[in-house]
C-alpha cells in the first residue's frame, strides 16, 4: 500500500493533492476509505471518467476500500460549465442514467472479493433533507466569497447571462456528499479530475468545519494530446464507453491511431502494463515506428477494459479483413456495420456497376481513372481483385445482403451497401 502514490505518479494519475505528505502517510498506515463520484448527465460515462475508474482500480487493488457514488442528486443539478447553464433533465431520466452508469462501473472494480467495493447514490441523503435543514445545517458552513472564487463560478457572473442559484449550489451538495461518507464509512480520501479541484475542496472545507477533521483530495490530470490540446473528443464527438453510443470498433480505432508522441503516456494511464512493458514498447515506437506495436497494444488493452476480450478479437478480426488480411465473410453483420460505419459510401444493388460503386464511393474521380485501377490491378471488392472493368455486383458480393468492402490499392478504403429504399 506504501507504493500506490508511487505507482499513480509514475502513471502520470496526479495532479494535485491537498497534503502529498500527510496522504502518503495515510496510504502507507491504510487501509483508507476513498470515494469518486460520476454524474448521470448522459446515459453513458465517457474517457474522461475512465481515468477516474482506472485510480480507483489501482487504489482498490492496493488494499484500500473503494465507494463508487452515482449522483442521483447531483446528476438533478449538474456541476456548472463555464460558457453556459446546463439544461435540467426530467428525474425519470436521471434516475434512469444512474442505473445505466451503476451496471456500467461495476465491471471495473471488485465489488464481491475480500475487499469489495460499495455503490451508492447521493439521492439516498439529499432527498430527505428539507430546505431548512440544509440551509441551516450545511449552508451555515460555506462562505459566498470563497464560493465566487470558484473558476466555472467566477467565468459566469462574469458573463451576460450570469450563474443560477440551482447551479451555484452544486459545490454544497458535492461537499455534503464527502460529509456524508466521512460520517458513515470514514471515508478520508476523494478522488476526481483536475477540472473539478474547487467543487472537490468544498468537502474537505466542510468537514473541516462541521467535524474539526483533515481529509485528502487526489486529482487526475486532464489527458491531452500531444500539441496540449484537449484529449478525449473525436470528429465525431465525445469516447463513450457505452457500445451502443461508440461501437467497440469505433473506440478501438480511437486508440490504434493515437499519434507516437502520446501513446506511451497512453499506455500509462490507461493499461496495466508494467514498466518494463513499457520500456519495450517505448523502445519499438524508437526504433520500428511503422509497425505500431504500441498503438496496438493499447487499443487492444483499453478495448479489453471496457468491452471484454471477445469484442477486442472481433475488432481486430475486422481490421484484419478490412485490409485483406482476413475474411470478410466471416464477419458477423453487426462488427462488419461497425468496421464500414465511418468509410466512404457508395448505393449498389445486384447488377450495377463496380466502377460507378468506385467513382461514387470516391475512390476515383472518374469512370476512366476507375477502369484504368482495375486495369493495373489495383481494385478490390471483398478483397477479391477486379480483372472486368465492365464487372458488376453479384448478389453474393453484398455481405450479409447488404455489404460490400470497395479497395483501391493497399489502404484507400470504401462501402458499397445495399440500397434498400
Amino acid at each position: 500500500m506504501s507504493d500506490i502514490l508511487d505507482e499513480l505518479r509514475w502513471r502520470g494519475l496526479v495532479a494535485q493533492t491537498t497534503d502529498e505528505a500527510a496522504l502518503r502517510q495515510a496510504l502507507a498506515d491504510g487501509p483508507i476509505t476513498f470515494y469518486c463520484g460520476f454524474d448521470p448527465t448522459a446515459p453513458s460515462l465517457h474517457m474522461g471518467n475512465l481515468v477516474q475508474l482506472i485510480a480507483m482500480r489501482h487504489l482498490q487493488r492496493a488494499g484500500h476500500r473503494a465507494l463508487c457514488l452515482v449522483g442521483g442528486s447531483t446528476g438533478l443539478i449538474g456541476d456548472p460549465k463555464a460558457t453556459a447553464e446546463r439544461q435540467l433533465n426530467d428525474p425519470s431520466v436521471v434516475a434512469d442514467w444512474v442505473a445505466r452508469i451503476q451496471r456500467q462501473v461495476r465491471p471495473f472494480l471488485d465489488f464481491e472479493g475480500d475487499n469489495p467495493a460499495t455503490m451508492v447514490n447521493n439521492l439516498d441523503w439529499t432527498a430527505p433533507i428539507s430546505a431548512l435543514e440544509f440551509l441551516r445545517d450545511i449552508g451555515k458552513h460555506f462562505r459566498v466569497n470563497t464560493m465566487i472564487r470558484k473558476d466555472a463560478v467566477a467565468a459566469r457572473l462574469a458573463s451576460e447571462d450570469g450563474i443560477s442559484y440551482t447551479e451555484f449550489s452544486y459545490q454544497i451538495l458535492q461537499g455534503l456528499d464527502y460529509l456524508q461518507l466521512f460520517r458513515q464509512f470514514g471515508c478520508t480520501l476523494q478522488t476526481g479530475g483536475t477540472d473539478q479541484w474547487g467543487n472537490l475542496t468544498a468537502g474537505v472545507d466542510l468537514i473541516h468545519r462541521a467535524e474539526h477533521a483533515s481529509v485528502h483530495l487526489l486529482t487526475t490530470p486532464l489527458i491531452t494530446k500531444a500539441d496540449g490540446t484537449k484529449f478525449g473528443k473525436t470528429e465525431s464527438g465525445t469516447v463513450w464507453l457505452d457500445p451502443s453510443m461508440m461501437s467497440p470498433y469505433a473506440f478501438y480505432q480511437f486508440w490504434v491511431n493515437a499519434d507516437d508522441a502520446s501513446v506511451i503516456s497512453y499506455l500509462k494511464v490507461f493499461t496495466d502494463r508494467t514498466r518494463d512493458e513499457v520500456a519495450a514498447l517505448e523502445q519499438e515506437v524508437a526504433e520500428r515506428p511503422f509497425a505500431r506495436q504500441a498503438q496496438r497494444t493499447l487499443a487492444a488493452d483499453v478495448t479489453t477494459l471496457v468491452h471484454g476480450s471477445g469484442a477486442t478479437a472481433s475488432v481486430e478480426a475486422a481490421s484484419s479483413a478490412l485490409f485483406g488480411r482476413g475474411a470478410l465473410a466471416e464477419l458477423d453483420a453487426g462488427t462488419l456495420a461497425d468496421a464500414t460505419a465511418e468509410l466512404a459510401r457508395a448505393k449498389v444493388s445486384p447488377g450495377s456497376s463496380v466502377v460507378e460503386a468506385f467513382v461514387d464511393a470516391g475512390l476515383a474521380p472518374s469512370r476512366g481513372a476507375a477502369r484504368r485501377t482495375i486495369d493495373e490491378g489495383g481494385a478490390y471488392v471483398n478483397n477479391v481483385k477486379v480483372v472486368d472493368p465492365d464487372a458488376v455486383f453479384a448478389a453474393d458480393q453484398l455481405l450479409h445482403g447488404r455489404f460490400a468492402v470497395l479497395r483501391r490499392g493497399k489502404k484507400s478504403l470504401a462501402a458499397a451497401v445495399a440500397d434498400v429504399s
